[in-house]
């Protein structure tokens, strides 16, 4: 591969000849050789995007002329747009600031309006205008994560549970022994069942939808500290309003400055949100694969439906694969809450030196999540009831005694539930011989579609 030389500050470094970056990237790609991992491509658009709507306010300003202005946004929306995410190599551990993956975003769109002008664009002075690392990064964190949770987690979860309400609403007669401690409880309906899933689905999105209102403001404005050093007064303001315009989505300059940049509490924050929406997933799965259980040896209430063989040994067995999946996606999200909450307490005295692995694992998260959403809607879709598995213990299970504690007393009605217990007898026949009240009023009582 040919090379050609760029220098910075400190002093000249080989580049290879296609790259559309220089020298600071370069250097990064030298010194951060620690693991495969990038900054995803949403967060490169997202870094776009902010560099565009920067340019936009520069030449609004007077701090850049007009047509340099323009070839710098039209670059940065290539960039956006995702046409040169393979000029993004940097290390996803490198300096703390994301220093390096900024120089990157300003070396590649110098390059290309470089290219657009035929004149020299300079990575700092023009691209990096009225900007330091310290603002956009924490920035791009801010923008990357809203705008990944308003077009991909939000739908997903919306459509999940419209895919829940639908069953719910289809099997709210189909009775079912309830569980608590695994054990066998008072009866519920499927429907009822279904309704906490999409409750608890609700809550969750009830949840990150107030954190999203922390989200969008940004730090951009505040530069190297938070003084806003370099980028005139109404900086901030102009750019959140020319981010807004871009992206669709409204955005404000933080209230804070000096916290924006010091602290990453807000995406600590959406992270724990994105962890309680996980263990509501995590809850869901594991009821679906014990519903599913057997088909023979388990509970095997619903059957879900068949996808792919189970067992590379053992013919005809078929396993709930989603519902695994999504498990095992729930735990990532957990354990990227850990990294996420240590990481944001890394906020020495003016910035946090954490930045690109919180925006790392917090779009990791929201990935996954909204992954795992889509997967499992077609699965709630399509799981079929096998009725008389749910219908058949019904009537024996003894725990239907709990209805007649008011008429008889708890000890009575435990003695009741032990005989039928030990008889494998229905517990109506038993409480006729046991108590005095009348068979039909007894039935009534006794009748699990009264008790849900």
């Amino acid at each position: 591969m040919s090379h050609r030389l760029e220098t910075d500050s400190l002093g000249a470094v080989e580049v290879a000849q296609t790259a559309l970056f220089a020298a600071q990237t370069q250097r990064a790609l030298n010194n951060f050789k620690i693991s495969s991992l990038r900054m995803p491509p949403r967060f490169i658009a997202s870094l776009g995007l902010i560099k565009a709507a920067c340019a936009k306010t520069n030449s609004a300003l007077g701090l850049l002329d007009e047509t340099m202005g323009e070839a710098i946004y039209a670059a940065a929306m290539a960039v956006a747009a995702g046409e040169h995410d393979d000029q993004f190599p940097v290390d996803v551990f490198q300096t703390g600031s994301g220093t390096s993956t900024n120089m990157n975003a300003n070396e590649v769109i110098a390059t290309l309006a470089s290219r657009r002008l035929s004149t020299t664009v300079h990575p700092n002075d023009h691209v990096n205008c009225s900007q330091s690392s310290n603002d956009v990064i924490p920035t791009a964190i801010h923008v990357s994560a809203q705008l990944a949770l308003e077009q991909q987690l939000m739908p997903a979860l919306e459509d999940l549970m419209r895919a829940i309400e639908r069953r719910e609403q289809g099997l709210g007669g189909q009775l079912k022994i309830g569980r608590t401690h695994l054990m066998d409880a008072l009866p519920i309906s499927l429907g009822q069942e279904l309704s906490g899933w999409r409750a608890q689905l609700s809550l969750a999105a009830s949840r990150i939808r107030d954190s999203q209102t922390r989200l969008v403001q940004l730090a951009q404005g505040g530069t190297a500290v938070g003084t806003g050093v370099n980028a005139p007064a109404s900086f901030a303001e102009q750019f959140a309003q020319a981010l807004s315009r871009l992206s669709g989505q409204h955005f404000r300059p933080a209230d804070n400055a000096f916290a924006a940049i010091s602290s990453q509490d807000t995406a600590v924050e959406v992270s724990g949100q994105l962890k309680t929406l996980a263990v509501a997933l995590l809850k869901i799965a594991n009821d679906l694969r014990w519903m599913n259980s057997g088909p023979l040896a388990g509970l095997a209430e619903i059957r879900l439906e068949a996808l792919q063989p189970g067992s590379s040994i053992m013919p005809g067995k078929v396993n709930p694969v989603v519902p695994e999946a999504v498990a095992m996606a729930a735990v990532q999200v957990m354990g990227n809450d850990t990294t996420i909450s240590c990481a944001g307490g890394s906020g020495n005295f003016q910035l946090n030196v954490m930045l690109p692995v919180i925006a790392y694992n917090l779009l990791q998260s929201i990935d996954v999540l909204a992954g795992s959403c889509r997967a499992l809607s077609p699965v709630i879709t399509a799981f079929s009831v096998n009725a008389a598995a749910l219908e058949g213990p019904l009537a024996r299970n003894p725990i239907l005694a709990t209805a007649l504690n008011r008429d008889i007393g708890y000890s009575k009605a435990a003695d009741i539930a032990k005989r039928a217990y030990a008889e494998k007898r229905p517990i109506l026949a038993v409480a006729i011989e046991m108590t005095d009240l009348d068979p039909d009023y007894l039935a009534a009582l006794l009748a699990p579609d009264k008790l849900i």
